[in-house]
């Protein structure tokens, strides 16, 4: 549909709580909103762009379509909205990736015993404490227990690196027992262990109070060293607990939100208190956003979409807007009431500006990164005389021995960094032999094709590149540029030439070089695309070599070609395998008679 017909069948509209589905050409769901009047704020979309932020600007330019559903309140359609974002996660909606899994404790298996915190379980034979849902509050835990009980937090193996060594800082410092240098014995550290271990499954409360009573039971039985060894535990735990006092709050449960948003990006951060104690932080880098209090909304409901506690109370760090609803939504699926506070001063007060300190620190970082590196692409766009910023870079190397196994890389570099996900490899089918020149044609063909024939719209193929660089000189670069103008493209392609000691010297374009030593920051990004794209090739090029070989020694036996040999590989994995086989099972692989699984055990078994 044109924007005229879209905004025509907007008019049509009711008057109506409800939720709006936008959807592309290829009515692929874009977008998801919820509207008090249905009819004013979907046809809002389609008329005067004045103002619209560019992202809404973007997301009208790829509607063809929408749908709606009448709601009976404002409610139902924040629940129902909420729901379809949830299903279908459209590109143009605020989202926050939840990436958090869950965490353990581990302790080791072994004579010396180690507490760490992991991601997953493995099967090791070793304790796992937990799951835990908070990174955070684990590796506060394991490092409160590493200094309590004075264990190594060192890569050292223990017996084989026990007494070989001074002790290191933490040693010298008290905070390890210092097996290295001898200064504990198994047993002595194994007990340590075990102390750790209550510890961590009973909480300080339970073990001040179980030391406390071994420390009187010691003393009486006049062992004042051992009973000293204690004292000194528990005054370790309870000076960790002064220090938590520090970020603690007088409410037994709290969250605590801010956002805060510069020209390029924007920071969402949570710090969270369970027990008057900080137990977990976040934070999400975003979109910069256009209304602070509509996005707060936005990101305050998604992340308790995303999260099964909501406490009692929420401290923001400004306006919500439609702080009613929200709160209404909240309640709802926390079955009990919660307040949201907006603090002007006191303790709650700066636990928000702590949390605003974080946001900012998070997105300082960010862009310091991000700023350096666009900085490199901008030297790099006007050496190149670009007239865009080369953001999504291409790069592609061929590679293959003597001719044989030919094959291709594609490596991708977003914003000056290795985008791995969008990585490509390719088998040269056109012909055999060594052609560089005519493998480059063929695979940037094929990778055309796939951008204008994939029926995956999330398929980076999708995805034009601002820029391409071809491992190679002018020879390549004059044997695609026909290829990306014949499929109705202009991207810039340029090749990447290297010296006698096979490092990056110049840009290659067709009808000369471009130098590029001078050019400090363009230098190193060109050498580490360049090298990139040459590691990948040649990885694939080895692990299809190596198979190539395995077949070509399977070919000996009478009666197998390359198919039957491939057959073989792919149905036992490994020439191993087939050794090991039987006549029987040698016959379930595809295309391979009687008479030929006869042959191959006779082969190998004489």
């Amino acid at each position: 549909m044109t924007e005229n017909e879209l905004r025509k069948k907007a008019m049509a509209l009711p008057l109506q709580p409800g939720v709006y589905i936008m959807k592309n050409k290829d009515k692929k769901i874009i977008y998801i909103g919820k509207a008090k009047k249905l009819k004013n704020r979907v046809s809002s979309y389609f008329g005067s762009h004045s103002n619209h932020s560019l992202k809404v600007i973007r997301m009208v330019e790829n509607v063809d379509d929408f749908d709606y559903i009448l709601c009976d309140s404002e409610f139902e359609a924040l629940v129902l909205e909420c729901s379809l974002i949830k299903q279908h996660q459209p590109k143009y909606n605020i989202l926050l990736k939840d990436d958090k899994g869950y965490n353990y404790i581990k302790i080791t298996k072994e004579e010396f015993p180690r507490i760490r915190e992991c991601k997953r379980v493995d099967d090791d034979n070793a304790v796992y404490i937990g799951p835990y849902t908070s990174n955070f509050s684990v590796k506060q835990a394991v490092e409160e227990t590493l200094r309590i009980f004075k264990l190594p937090r060192c890569n050292k193996k223990f017996p084989r690196d026990y007494g070989k060594s001074r002790p290191c800082l933490n040693g010298f410092m008290g905070i390890c027992c210092a097996p290295c240098a001898g200064r504990v014995t198994q047993e002595e550290f194994s007990k340590n262990v075990e102390d750790a271990i209550a510890f961590l499954k009973g909480g300080s409360v339970n073990a001040v109070k179980e030391m406390q009573a071994q420390m009187l039971e010691l003393s009486d039985n006049l062992q004042f060293e051992e009973a000293a060894k204690l004292r000194d535990r528990i005054r370790s735990i309870k000076n960790l607990e002064e220090k938590q006092k520090v970020v603690s709050i007088n409410v037994p449960e709290e969250d605590v939100f801010a956002l805060v948003s510069s020209n390029k990006k924007a920071c969402f951060e949570v710090i969270r208190f369970e027990h008057g104690k900080l137990t977990d932080t976040e934070y999400w880098l975003i979109d910069p956003v256009d209304d602070p209090s509509q996005a707060r909304f936005e990101l305050i409901e998604r992340y308790y979409s995303m999260r099964s506690r909501i406490p009692s109370r929420i401290a923001v760090d400004g306006e919500i807007a439609d702080e009613e609803l929200l709160k209404e939504f909240l309640e709802s699926r926390r079955e009990k009431k919660i307040e949201f506070i907006h603090p002007q001063r006191g303790e709650h007060l700066s636990i928000v500006n702590m949390c605003i300190k974080n946001a900012n620190e998070h997105l300082a970082q960010q862009q310091g990164r991000l700023g350096r590196e666009l900085a490199t692409l901008e030297e790099l766009r006007d050496l190149l005389g670009m007239d865009k910023l080369p953001e999504y870079i291409e790069s592609y190397d061929i590679s293959h021995t003597f001719g044989a196994d030919n094959v291709a890389g594609m490596v991708v570099f977003h914003n000056g960094r290795p985008m791995k996900s969008a990585y490509k490899r390719f088998s040269i089918k056109g012909f055999d032999g060594q052609n560089d020149v005519g493998s480059m044609k063929e695979v940037l063909t094929r990778r055309f094709n796939h951008y204008y024939n994939d029926e995956d719209e999330n398929s980076t193929f999708k995805i034009l590149p601002d820029l391409i660089l071809l491992d190679g000189g002018e020879p390549q670069v004059n044997a695609v540029l026909p290829v990306i103008k014949s499929m109705g493209l202009d991207i810039p392609v340029f090749g990447m030439v290297k010296d006698g000691k096979h490092r990056t010297r110049a840009i290659a374009l067709s009808g000369g070089e471009i130098e590029i030593n001078s050019h400090r920051k363009v230098f190193t990004l060109v050498s580490s695309i360049q090298e990139e794209v040459h590691r990948f090739a040649v990885s694939y090029h080895h692990k299809k070599h190596k198979k190539s070989s395995l077949s070509t020694s399977l070919t000996k036996i009478e009666g197998i070609g390359d198919a039957k040999a491939k057959a073989l590989l792919k149905h036992f994995k490994t020439v191993g395998a087939i050794k090991e086989a039987t006549v029987e099972a040698l016959e379930q692989a595809p295309g391979i008679s009687k008479n030929n699984a006869q042959k191959i055990y006779e082969f190998y078994h004489g």
